[in-house]
């Protein structure tokens, strides 16, 4: 008896060392997701579901999915152009930029145009434009860099968005990627 007792023993020491390891795993997997979107200023689903808010659903919506056949290539749609920016935002400021940027916008631009340092680590990451706002290109043609927005204290949902290397598209977002509009920099802007 006393060599079933120990044989029992033996195997409840590794299940209950897994059953740790598994709650240690899915705990960093929990602070992760909820890091990922404190970074957007967003609750996580299971928070967003304890506060009332519908759970399982997307922030974005994604774009149909298109049925292919083995040997066909199936029609995908253009995505839509970005929304013509309306006359009061299309203005100018002082320095050749558009009014609707914020002044936190000059002092990205100005770093894009020097090449950094940034601020955020992800600042100069590509930019794969998942949701198809933008024209389709070639994946590592667009960049993206934060927009600090003043009084937060996490990169907020405001970006700049480039297109080529060096940069010959210029799109900003102030709704972490839901809309863009297109502007352009003047010359003194991006050169080194």
């Amino acid at each position: 008896m006393p060599r079933r007792s120990r044989q029992r023993s033996g195997f409840r020491k590794p299940a209950l060392i897994v059953t740790v390891l598994l709650l240690l795993v899915a705990g960093w997997f929990w602070q992760q997701q909820r890091a990922r979107h404190d970074a957007v200023g967003e609750a996580p689903p299971a928070v967003a579901a304890e506060a009332g808010a519908p759970a399982g659903r997307s922030e974005l919506p994604l774009p149909p999915i298109e049925s292919t056949r083995v040997g066909t290539e199936a029609a995908t749609p253009a995505p839509p152009p970005p929304p013509p920016a309306s006359p009061a935002s299309t203005a100018a400021t002082n320095d050749g930029l558009p009014a609707f940027l914020p002044p936190e916008a000059h002092r990205t631009l100005d770093l894009i145009a020097r090449g950094g340092p940034f601020p955020h680590r992800q600042d100069g990451s590509v930019f794969g434009n998942r949701e198809g706002r933008l024209p389709s290109r070639q994946r590592g043609y667009y960049r993206e860099y934060t927009v600090d927005t003043p009084g937060l204290n996490h990169r907020g949902a405001r970006r700049i968005v480039t297109g080529g290397r060096p940069p010959t598209e210029y799109y900003y977002t102030d709704d972490h990627y839901e809309t863009f509009r297109r502007f352009n920099v003047p010359a003194p802007q991006v050169s080194r």
